[in-house]
């Protein structure tokens, strides 16, 4: 199985919240986890959230950067091209999805085709206006 964490998700495996234990259980059952490069810069954006509103301390704030930084490249990073932004524009219009939020589920979409069904390729987020229309779109 290939696991695609969106964001919400991937946040849940440095910051402890609801469903972390969840989202580390999908992983553990996964062959490969997946997600776009994006994500990189709105888990940043979560995790200086979190610190400003003190959610973290500054230690904690440093260490889950630095964890970050140090499983990155165990991902498999799916990058910005046309193709899939053009993509995700289709998305977001077909599903009134945000724009980043689109690029995950165009990203997954497009992984699912590259596998050509040769493993199944599950989408994993916290956001329920995003985790409907992935289902609708066939992403386990």
């Amino acid at each position: 199985m290939i696991l695609y964490l969106e964001t919400s998700n991937l946040v849940k495996l440095y910051a402890e919240e609801p469903g972390s234990d969840a989202v580390r259980t999908a992983i553990a059952e996964s062959d490969v986890v997946a997600t776009s490069v994006v994500s990189y810069v709105e888990a940043r954006a979560a995790f200086a959230r979190k610190w400003r509103e003190q959610e973290l301390t500054a230690a904690s704030y440093g260490k889950i950067k630095a964890d970050l930084d140090r499983d990155w490249d165990s991902l498999f990073v799916l990058n910005l091209t046309d193709g899939l932004v053009r993509a995700a524009a289709e998305v977001a219009e077909k599903h009134g999805l945000r724009g980043y939020d689109a690029v995950h589920l165009a990203a997954a979409l497009e992984l699912k085709a590259a596998v050509a069904g040769a493993a199944p390729v599950v989408f994993s987020s916290a956001d329920v206006r995003l985790s409907e229309p992935a289902r609708r779109e066939g992403l386990g």
